[in-house]
């Protein structure tokens, strides 16, 4: 493990998330344990105290000035953007450092702060997937990617929301100092060193708004209130009066995809509900319309890489028996 000292600047501003800040600063202190020397300082744009969004105070170390060159630059993200344009003294703050800076990174929605200070164009990166549509939209030189716990370009990287903050720590850390330090802090702190699948496991089912167009709404309305009937692509153009060229135009034109597609979104994501009340998978699949337990399978397979009993365990409950 190399002896020589590692500068993690952390910018934070009022708002800030206090996990985005919190657990990425544990992960580099738990490898200091092991023998890492990170260096963390904490700094905003004045150079004074935040608050953060939980109403607790943050003390700083000082402003960007009073750390010369961070070998690592993290910026966390809040409840403040991307409701907010960006405030310019952040913006010049995060530019002066990420200027002197070997590495940076974001957590959740930091990576907006990234982008308004410029930082993402023509980068692949992520947030939170609440946002990930609107960082695509404010910022249409990112290539986003909705789906991802983490993304690395070039120096650059950027986290998905709140947790996947120490996701990308441990991913630092390994690049830092190898996987079997990373794997022990992931130990020591009880978390996993690498999650299967993406953030689409933990969205909630239909994210995003609802069908602009009566026809498609009504489709919506009745997939959920009866996922096991007959949806085929002729079913629903019938009882919408609409051709099925007609009807497969609209799901293209507003939605992006086909009908036979957002049917199945929806069963998958009624589906997920039923494993969330403990219902068996092979009865969720029943319910939800899916023709047999391997369809359901397929599909979680393809939206999460985990099966559906997996999901099931991990996303259930928290308490723990015995």
């Amino acid at each position: 493990m190399s002896s020589a000292p590692h500068r993690v600047a952390i910018l934070v501003y009022d708002g800030v998330a206090l996990l985005d800040v919190a657990g990425p600063a544990e992960v580099f202190g738990e490898a200091n344990r092991l023998g890492a020397d990170y260096r963390i300082a904490v700094l905003s744009a004045s150079g004074a105290a935040v608050t953060s969004s939980t109403g607790i105070k943050i003390a700083v170390d000082g402003g960007p000035a009073s750390e010369p060159a961070p070998d690592t630059f993290v910026m966390p993200g809040g409840t403040v953007y991307p409701r907010a344009p960006v405030a310019r003294e952040l913006t010049d703050a995060t530019r002066e450092l990420a200027d002197r800076a070997g590495r940076v990174a974001s957590v959740c929605s930091g990576a907006f702060v990234l982008g308004a200070a410029g930082l993402l164009d023509g980068k692949r990166a992520t947030t939170h997937w609440k946002i990930t549509r609107e960082l695509a939209e404010r910022h249409p030189d990112v290539r986003v990617e909705p789906d991802a716990i983490y993304v690395r370009d070039g120096a650059t990287y950027t986290s998905a929301g709140v947790t996947a903050g120490i996701d990308l720590a441990l991913a630092l850390v390994e690049e830092d100092h190898g996987a079997d330090v990373s794997r022990d802090v992931a130990r020591a702190l009880v978390v996993y060193l690498q999650r299967a699948g993406g953030q689409s496991q933990f969205s909630a089912p239909l994210q995003g708004p609802p069908p602009r167009s009566p026809a498609l709404r009504t489709i919506t309305d009745l997939v959920t209130a009866d996922p096991a009937g007959g949806h085929s692509l002729a079913e629903l153009a019938a009882r919408l009066h609409l051709s099925p060229r007609h009807l497969t135009r609209l799901f293209r034109e507003e939605l992006s995809t086909t009908p036979a597609r957002y049917v199945e979104s929806i069963r998958f994501g009624i589906a997920k509900a039923l494993l969330d009340q403990g219902h068996t998978a092979t009865r969720a699949a029943s319910l939800a319309g899916f023709p047999s337990y391997e369809a359901l399978r397929r599909v979680f397979a393809r939206e999460l890489s985990i099966a559906p009993a997996a999901y099931q365990r991990r996303f259930r409950t928290a308490r723990r028996t015995g």
